[in-house]
């Protein structure tokens, strides 16, 4: 019977299995009147459980019957989530990630504080894995991220961010979901993350992939490497090593060892057995990258470059230029003051070659010397803005004078329309301050 439970190929069917088979036990001894200790015959039951599982393997033999260098049967899936700028449906046999990735800019970096550093530091690149209690059949309050969710979002990290390029100011966040968990996790989310992050069009060196090895060990002739381990194997196993690389060599690795020491020819010969199940995960995911179509949310980005002694034009008094260019055009802006660099983001391009010809003009216009008017004379203007107190002309050069309800006869108030043409004398001048009247 247990024999049976352990062939099971699900590894939730599996563990029903064998719980069904020790409460079989548990009744024939209370049906004999036999006593025993029920956390004596559990710790018994599943030792006989773990020696099984170790010499099926030790014999070349794998619970889900794959051979000892197989990986299992992967399917990806790219961009299905319609509204984040990328995803990645990352499935490995019996382990699941959906990994999304969303693009900000440097205000969106995750600020943070060491004891060594005097001031304040930003992460502009940032990866979350979260482990819910349903991915494994539980169910139980989700918290605060704990150890496990700390460590595989470090390991993933690690993996994926040397073939990844920021561009300045640039802000990525990857957040990893664990739907369904039967071994290496973490590596379904290197693999996922790398094709999520090429499905947002971020700019990556290669593809990066991930996988778990595992290792039984009899004695130092006898032990068997197993490629792509599931839970049970690395349950009963000796070794969990993970590995996670490009086509060009490892980017991150991670080794849990559960015997006093480990021969560094098993090590060599694990690592020799991961680079060629890394180069068949990374084959299936660059076919996949070839097929990705770009999310209708992914952002479009202009980056042009101003005078920076400008900067303080497009950001305003008090920001209220920056400001109004935001809600005018529904675009974000990311100033470099030590370069000029403007970068503008929005849903829509067409917005994007709006918001920079605004800008371009204004600078223009604030750096054009100013015009002296001749008091008295007369000068034909454009209704440019109508405000409570009066009208913002259009001068001919493009400058801005205000004709104040004071200056127009009651009669004629409120009967000008933006973009009117209008007749006006110039009052007064101060510098780039004109007063205007009716003529």
């Amino acid at each position: 019977a247990i024999d049976s439970a352990i062939d099971t190929m699900s590894k939730s069917e599996s563990a029903n299995a064998l719980h069904s088979v020790r409460e079989d036990i548990e009744k024939k001894l209370n049906q004999q009147n036999i006593e025993f200790d029920e956390t004596s015959l559990k710790e018994l039951f599943y030792s006989i459980v773990k020696e099984k599982v170790r010499g099926l393997i030790l014999n070349g033999v794998r619970i889900d019957g794959r051979a000892t260098d197989e990986i299992r049967p992967i399917e990806i899936e790219t961009n299905l989530l319609p509204s984040v700028h990328g995803s990645c449906l990352f499935t490995r046999g019996e382990t699941q990630a959906l990994v999304s990735v969303t693009l900000g800019d440097s205000k969106d970096a995750q600020m943070y504080e060491l004891l060594s550093s005097p001031k304040a530091m930003n992460e502009h690149f940032m990866i979350h894995y979260n482990f819910p209690p349903y991915s494994v059949g539980e169910a139980r309050p989700i918290g605060a991220p704990g150890r496990r969710e700390l460590g595989h979002g470090n390991l993933a990290k690690r993996a994926l961010e040397p073939t990844v390029r920021l561009e300045p100011n640039q802000t990525i966040r990857v957040v990893s979901e664990i739907l369904e968990s039967n071994g290496s996790s973490s590596m379904a989310t290197v693999c996922g993350g790398s094709l999520a992050l090429a499905s947002a069009d971020i700019k990556i060196e290669k593809l990066t992939a991930g996988i778990a090895m595992g290792v039984v060990v009899e004695n130092s002739e006898k032990y068997t490497i197993l490629s792509d381990i599931m839970g049970a194997e690395d349950h009963y196993g000796d070794m969990d090593l993970k590995v996670a690389g490009t086509e060009s060599g490892i980017t991150a690795m991670q080794l849990d060892i559960k015997l006093d020491g480990l021969n560094l020819n098993i090590l060599k010969e694990a690592l020799t057995q991961a680079e060629a199940g890394i180069a068949h995960i990374l084959s299936l995911m660059e076919v996949a990258k070839k097929e990705i179509v770009p999310s209708g949310a992914l952002p479009s980005e202009l980056t042009f470059r101003i005078d920076p002694s400008n900067i303080s034009l497009v950001i305003g008094k008090g920001g209220s230029t920056i400001r109004d260019i935001i809600g005018k055009f529904n675009v974000s802006i990311d100033l470099d003051r030590d370069n000029g660099n403007v970068k503008l983001s929005a849903s829509e391009a067409e917005s994007l070659d709006k918001a920079k010809e605004f800008i371009e003009d204004l600078i223009v216009k604030e750096n054009k010397a100013v015009t002296q008017y001749e008091i008295g004379k007369s000068y034909k203007g454009k209704v440019k803005k109508s405000v409570d107190f009066g009208y913002f002309i259009e001068m001919p050069d493009g400058y801005d004078a205000l004709l104040h309800n004071s200056k127009i006869p009651s009669h004629l108030q409120g009967t000008f329309k933006e973009g009117d043409d209008i007749s006006v004398t110039v009052m007064s001048q101060q510098k780039k301050r004109v007063e205007l009247g009716l003529s």
